[in-house]
C-alpha cells in the first residue's frame, strides 16, 4: 500500500479506514462497471462500521474499451481527492452511476463538474486536475499495479493479498462475514 508521495510527483493510494490495519482490502475498480457499482452498494453500508478496523484501498482500473466514461470518472475522483473530497466523489460516482454512464463526453464532463460543485470544490482547479499529468500518472500507476497482480476485470478484490472470490462479497452480509473472519484470523476483535 502506497501511503506517501510528495505533492508534485505521485498521488498516494486512496485509503479509507485504519492505515496500518492487519486487514487490508484492495479493490481494483472501474467507476462505470455495473459489477463495481453493485459491490459499492453492498460495501458502502458497512464502511463506517469497519473504518477503525480495516484498511480499504481503492485503485483505478478503468476498462475504457467497454466503459468510455470510466477514465474521466477516475480522474474526477482523483481531482476531488486533491481537494480533500475523494471518498465523497467516489460515493457520488458509484451512487449515481446510472445518471452519467451513458452520457456523451461534453454532457458527461458537465455532469462531473456539477458533482464537484455539490461537494463545494473549486471547479476551476477540479477541471485543471482532471486533465493533469499528475492525475493521469496516478491512474496509469494503479492500472500497472493491477496488471502486475493479474487483474483483468473489475471489480477485482484482494483481502490481505489473496484474491477474494465473488461469493465473499456478493451481499452486505457476506462482506461483513468475510471481514469479521479476516479480523478474527488477524487477532483483532470485531
Amino acid at each position: 500500500v502506497r501511503t506517501t508521495g510528495d505533492e508534485n510527483s505521485t498521488i498516494a493510494d486512496q485509503i479509507f479506514g485504519k492505515k496500518d490495519s492487519k486487514v487490508t482490502l484492495i479493490e481494483y475498480g472501474d467507476f462505470q462497471c455495473p459489477g463495481c457499482g453493485t459491490f459499492h452498494s453492498n460495501f458502502a453500508p458497512v464502511m463506517d462500521e469497519y473504518k477503525d478496523k480495516i484498511t480499504f484501498v481503492f485503485r483505478n482500473f478503468p476498462i475504457t474499451q467497454i466503459h468510455p466514461n470510466a477514465r474521466v470518472a477516475a480522474a474526477s475522483a482523483e481531482a476531488a481527492g486533491l481537494q480533500g473530497k475523494y471518498w465523497e466523489m467516489w460515493n457520488i460516482l458509484y451512487g449515481k452511476q446510472n445518471e452519467w454512464s451513458s452520457l456523451g463526453a461534453n454532457v458527461r464532463d458537465a455532469q462531473f463538474e456539477k458533482y464537484a460543485m455539490q461537494l463545494g470544490l473549486d471547479v476551476t482547479k477540479f477541471k485543471e486536475d482532471v486533465a493533469s499529468d499528475k492525475v493521469a500518472k496516478k491512474i496509469n500507476f494503479d492500472q500497472s499495479l493491477g496488471k502486475n497482480n493479474g487483474v483483468t476485470g473489475t471489480p477485482s478484490l484482494f483481502l490481505n493479498g489473496a484474491t477474494l472470490a465473488t461469493d465473499k462479497y456478493s451481499s452486505t452480509d457476506t462482506i461483513r462475514n468475510t471481514l469479521d473472519a479476516a479480523l478474527k484470523e488477524a487477532g483483532i476483535e470485531k
